[in-house]
């Protein structure tokens, strides 16, 4: 089903991906961390075109990494730029995060153990 390129644009940048214009327009994903990535897509300057056909929306899902109906729930927000990242970092496409997420009670998760330092 097309969508309006209007709101695929606004839904790109809401999600991560900052626009370059040249003779397209350029939408480059860039991490929760401020880091550029490969991905990117692209869409038209020509004033005519409205709405974004499937066949357009099924080539940008691919330059996404995504399939199209990934790609759609990206653009209707039903999947969320943490989500897309976790999508991007399981395709090796990105690093995983450097920040550490944080468990129910505020802590920092560590990849190291902590040892237990009571005596008994």
């Amino acid at each position: 089903m097309p969508r309006q390129k209007a709101k695929v644009e606004s839904a790109l940048l809401s999600k991560g991906f900052q626009e370059t214009q040249n003779d397209h327009h350029y939408f480059v994903y860039f991490t929760k961390d401020g880091k550029k990535t490969a991905t990117k897509t692209k869409t038209s300057h020509t004033k005519k075109i409205k709405d974004l056909p499937d066949h357009l929306l099924s080539q940008m899902a691919k330059q996404c990494h995504l399939t199209k109906s990934q790609f759609l729930d990206l653009v209707d927000c039903p999947l969320s730029r943490e989500k897309y990242e976790e999508i991007l970092q399981q395709q090796g496409i990105i690093e995983p995060s450097a920040t550490l997420p944080l468990d129910t009670t505020g802590n920092t998760h560590s990849s190291t153990n902590s040892i237990d330092k009571t005596v008994s």
